[in-house]
């Protein structure tokens, strides 16, 4: 027989698995976002002269978008400008000594100064554009050659991201907000520089368009570097009232010297507190507030429902202390004012608060002492109470109320005129600061109020890092007729508008 050779089995093949596409396009899209970031962060930025400023632009990743100018070693300002998914960062790197002396020189280059940075944006912004196109396509190619080894994918990456950054530029175009200058907020120390950009009358009169105001934050920031490495003083507006507005301090010693700072600082005419002064209002306690004395302007002060009569008492002896209880009104510094003290007295958790019923109650007799004003000619300009639920029962009787309790800040206009400003904690909550992971924060306000017509121009929200933090940050905000291109002059509260009703009960702090 035939040899026969054994038959072997022919060797089994398999199909290597493709990715599926879903994973392919995933892959694709994280090897362009980190070649177009990386792209971006090393050659994406330009230096572009601003004025007789030396800046340098650069496009960012950001989730919120936003305008973001450093002001080293001052520290920086941030603008709400666009919503999109890149931030501007503009740093100003130095002044240029030929260019600034020549303003200083010859004041009357100033005029043109505003055409000057107009253009000179301009043509950065359009630098900046064509320098972050070439940056993220040859981020994202070069990335994409080194990851797919294939010239066809990775121009498909460089591709990808040219069209993400002409998407972000379109949504950043569309949502572009020019007057988000009106509103900045400071950190570092420029958190205690206002006359960066001016005063309250200078905001109402003279903000109205992007390019001015830029102008204007160009050529302050020229007297800055020019006349002295230190902050500038600050120079009030002799037209303009400023009001200190604090709440909640609750035995917090340091606040003290926050508050003399401020008054010194923004030359305070006046020191409103909406209460809660103390912790448990005892007797014991009155000694903390002596200070209250050196602060060198008045102190109008309602109770809180932290601080009892004895500690009321205490301050009714102090001379520059002006306590307001029952709806009391008292014209001071030029404002009248009228408040109450909170009904309820809770320095006990234990101890069952009377409820929203005690605050309404007390809100409806300031509400009836405003309208007896108004009927004997001497109408309020600023009403004050402790609790936000007592401060709404006098909307339409006054153009505004303060009130604080629950630490923290905010402001909204109420149905029938009334603007209703809240107070944070200036005390950053006293010891409840250590009750939680992050240590609430130290919060004011510096109210601008026209020497005429009474009525809130702008403010400045203040906001100091709280236990162990240092972090200092101010916000201006304009009251919404003062806006530029508003129509009509502010809005007058109804003095026939019933009161407003009342929102949820809230608890003590």
């Amino acid at each position: 027989m035939p040899n026969r050779t054994p038959h072997r089995p022919l060797p089994r093949l398999e199909l290597a698995a493709r990715p599926r596409p879903w994973s392919r396009a995933l892959g694709l899209t994280a090897v362009v976002l980190a070649g177009a970031w990386l792209g971006l962060l090393i050659v994406g930025s330009v230096r572009a002269p601003v004025g007789p400023v030396d800046t340098t632009m650069a496009l960012r990743p950001s989730l919120t978008g936003g305008t973001k100018i450093n002001v080293s070693p001052l520290g920086a300002l941030s603008l709400d400008s666009h919503a999109a998914p890149l931030r501007l960062d503009v740093n100003v790197d130095r002044l240029d000594p030929l260019r600034s002396r020549a303003l200083v020189d010859h004041p009357e280059r100033l005029s043109g100064l505003q055409e000057e940075v107009a253009r000179d944006v301009g043509h950065g912004a359009l630098d900046l554009a064509v320098r972050s196109g070439v940056a993220v396509v040859s981020g994202a190619t070069a990335l994409g050659l080194a990851v797919y080894r294939r010239p066809r994918r990775a121009l498909a990456a460089g591709g990808l991201a040219l069209v993400l950054l002409a998407a972000s530029g379109a949504s950043a175009y569309a949502t572009w907000n020019p007057k988000s200058v009106l509103e900045p907020r400071f950190s570092g120390l420029l958190g205690s520089a206002p006359s960066v950009v001016g005063n309250a009358r200078s905001i109402v009169t003279e903000f109205d368009v992007y390019q001015k105001e830029l102008a204007r934050l160009v050529t302050n920031v020229t007297k800055l570097y020019d006349a002295t490495s230190t902050l500038p003083a600050y120079r009030p507006d002799p037209s303009t009232i400023r009001v200190l507005h604090v709440s909640d301090i609750h035995l917090n010693p340091a606040s003290w010297k926050i508050i003399g700072s401020l008054v010194k600082q923004y030359q305070v005419n006046v020191i409103v507190d909406s209460g809660d002064t103390m912790d448990h209002g005892t007797a014991a306690e009155n000694g903390f507030l002596d200070p209250v004395r050196e602060l060198g302007v008045p102190y109008v002060w309602v109770r809180g429902n932290h601080d009892s009569r004895t500690t009321q008492r205490y301050l009714e002896r102090m001379r520059n202390v002006h306590v307001l209880d029952d709806g009391r009104a008292e014209t001071v510094a030029g404002l009248r004012f009228a408040g109450t003290g909170d009904p309820q007295f809770t320095p006990d958790r234990s101890t069952v608060p009377g409820g929203e019923a005690a605050e309404e109650l007390a809100g409806a007799r300031l509400a009836s002492a405003l309208r007896d004003q108004q009927a004997a000619g001497t109408p309020v300009d600023v009403a004050v109470a402790h609790e936000p639920t007592a401060a709404r029962e006098t909307d339409g009787l006054v153009p505004l109320a303060l009130c604080g309790h629950l630490h923290h800040e905010g402001t909204k206009t109420l149905p029938y005129g009334t603007r209703l400003r809240m107070e944070g904690s200036t005390g950053g909550s006293g010891l409840r600061a250590v009750e939680h992971e992050h240590p609430a924060p130290i919060e004011a306000s510096i109210l601008y109020f026209d020497r005429d017509s009474h009525r809130l121009q702008a403010w400045d929200a203040i906001e100091l890092g709280g236990l162990g933090l240092t972090t200092a940050e101010v916000s201006r905000h304009l009251a919404e007729e003062n806006q530029p291109g508003a129509t009509g002059g502010p809005r007058s509260p109804s003095p026939s508008a019933p009161a407003s009703p009342t929102g949820t009960a809230t608890t003590a702090p």
